[in-house]
């Protein structure tokens, strides 16, 4: 069956995952540990964080979790705090992160759509962040629909958020290709019956990815010539 339909992640898939998640978890770690010296270091091992390099490492909960994930590991570290306050931090500070695009967009989803394909993204991030990201590089308008882990239909690596895309684009998800940078969106993919591509712009190796992959490309720029050769 030809692909008619591209369900994207978002970070580490559109975005470079380090120009934007290094920096952010910097601002949370500072927001939440103030002057507290000994919270922050705790609080960074708790996240994979390295505070030297301001960078996240391989195998974090922030790479793929979902922001209640998250702001149960924090939690773990301040018990005072309730999860859901942890969470809305994290949601806020989301918000502004910096955004720094992978490829231009605007250039990658015109080619999609000259070959007639249906867009959207799934994130585990949270809708309203993700909305505020592809609105903060004028990318809004570019996907069909966009939901995140709170928009009522789960999370990756479950299929449901995947089929639910599906469902509102109208098109079959043996149709639809999924595009992401880690196990989870390439597991949800395999589970929706979907498509499995995996992009190497976020902090997975090829080797990791490859065994749930169809393809694994270099960045999503080279996801219009695949689409093309396996519909030709």
């Amino acid at each position: 069956m030809n692909i008619r339909g591209v369900i994207f992640d978002k970070d580490g898939t559109l975005f470079d995952f380090q120009s934007t998640w290094g920096i952010w978890t910097a601002q949370v770690l500072a927001r939440i540990a103030g002057s507290d010296e000994a919270l922050l270091q705790q609080l960074a091992e708790a996240l994979g964080y390295d505070t030297q390099t301001r960078r996240v490492q391989p195998g974090s909960v922030i790479v793929a979790a979902t922001p209640m994930d998250i702001a149960a590991v924090v939690k773990d570290c301040i018990p005072a705090l309730s999860q859901t306050q942890i969470c809305g931090w994290l949601n806020e500070e989301a918000k502004t992160a910096p955004q720094v695009l992978v490829t231009d967009l605007h250039r990658l989803t015109a080619e999609l759509r000259r070959i007639n394909l249906g867009l959207c993204v799934m994130t585990n991030d949270a809708e309203t962040p993700a909305r505020a990201h592809l609105a903060s590089v004028q990318a809004s308008g570019l996907f069909d629909f966009v939901i995140g882990s709170d928009s009522g239909f789960g999370a990756k690596p479950q299929a449901a958020p995947l089929l639910a895309l599906a469902d509102k684009m109208e098109i079959p998800a043996a149709a639809c290709v999924m595009v992401g940078d880690s196990t989870h969106d390439l597991r949800a993919g395999r589970a929706a019956g979907m498509r499995a591509v995996a992009v190497l712009t976020g902090l997975a190796e090829a080797d990791e990815l490859a065994p749930l992959a169809d393809a694994v490309l270099p960045d999503v720029s080279h996801l219009p010539a695949w689409i093309s050769a396996q519909n030709s």
